[in-house]
């Protein structure tokens, strides 16, 4: 039996406001900081101009994302759209992994061949991507909880935030010392910090995309909380899957003492799961206990 399935918003489309607001905060700097790069010479800078451009494109996604997932269930598509966010926090650290490639090659024919740097425009244009990228993570730390979405976005611009102190950095030495070289050094680090933590993102999406068991619930804990539900003797079939961020499933058969009972172990089952484990989406197939079967051997008393 199913229970508990009804569409509701997704925790993404809950942030639509702070998405939009970031995406015109970024797509705004983007021009000046593309300008920027190439005014000034700075690898370091357009290496952050790169990664803002997938802060802009991974923002653009997710926006689409929310629009996709709000429509409803249709007879092909029973569970409506829902993995569309999963699959637009899949291309964003699929962007971020190509990004970080590319600044990494550039960085090493820059420091074998080391350009002129003008340092400081390269610094003013950092300071204020740097001010840009804090805004547009404040708007989004909130939501990025909630949302595997709205988290790949939250982590694009505050990893671009970190890289503009980096380029702040690197304008600075280049203006003190006048050591070039720090520029295509410094674009290999932003380049480096991106791909740990992108990693684990795409892990994360692949994941739900497997319909592996979500990595904070445990299934061990689960079953043991059912059987203690009144009327259960044993649970089998178990599996708890991710629709998407903030929203899990959960399919099991059950051995109860009386089927009799279906309505009352469901509505107990259901709230129990929702409460404790914060499952929505709930379908329990209830099993009567099996009666041994004993067969006598001929000549038996």
């Amino acid at each position: 039996m199913e229970h508990g399935h009804v569409h509701r918003e997704t925790a993404a489309g809950r942030s639509r406001g702070a998405l939009i607001a970031s995406l015109v905060v970024t797509g705004s700097f983007l021009v000046v900081e593309v300008a920027g790069a190439v005014w000034t010479g700075s690898l370091a800078l357009a290496a952050d101009a790169g990664h803002m451009l997938t802060d802009v494109g991974g923002l653009a996604l997710a926006l689409f994302a929310v629009w996709v997932a709000a429509r409803p269930p249709t007879p092909e598509k029973t569970y409506g759209y829902y993995r569309v966010e999963i699959l637009a926090a899949t291309v964003n650290a699929l962007l971020l992994l190509g990004v970080a490639g590319v600044i990494l090659f550039e960085a090493y024919q820059r420091i074998r061949s080391p350009r002129e740097v003008y340092g400081g425009a390269m610094l003013v244009i950092a300071a204020v991507g740097l001010a840009a990228n804090l805004l547009a993570a404040w708007l989004l730390r909130r939501d990025a909880a909630e949302s595997l979405n709205v988290r790949a976005a939250y982590l694009e611009v505050l990893g671009d935030a970190l890289s503009s102190i980096g380029v702040i950095v690197a304008a600075l030495i280049v203006m003190r010392t006048g050591l070039t070289i720090v520029d295509p050094v410094v674009s290999a680090l932003i380049a480096l910090f991106i791909v740990p933590r992108t990693w684990r993102l795409l892990r994360q999406a692949v994941n739900v995309l497997l319909e592996g068991t979500p990595s904070h619930l445990d299934l061990g804990e689960i079953e043991t909380a059912m059987t203690r539900v009144s009327g259960v003797r044993r649970v089998h079939d178990l599996h708890v899957w991710t629709l998407t961020s903030g929203r899990e499933a959960m399919s099991a058969h059950i051995v109860v003492d009386d089927v009799r009972e279906s309505e009352r172990l469901l509505e107990a089952l259901h709230a129990m799961l929702h409460t404790r484990f914060g499952i929505d989406h709930t379908t329990i197939q209830l099993d009567p206990e099996r009666p041994v079967l004993r067969i006598k051997a001929p000549g038996g008393v």
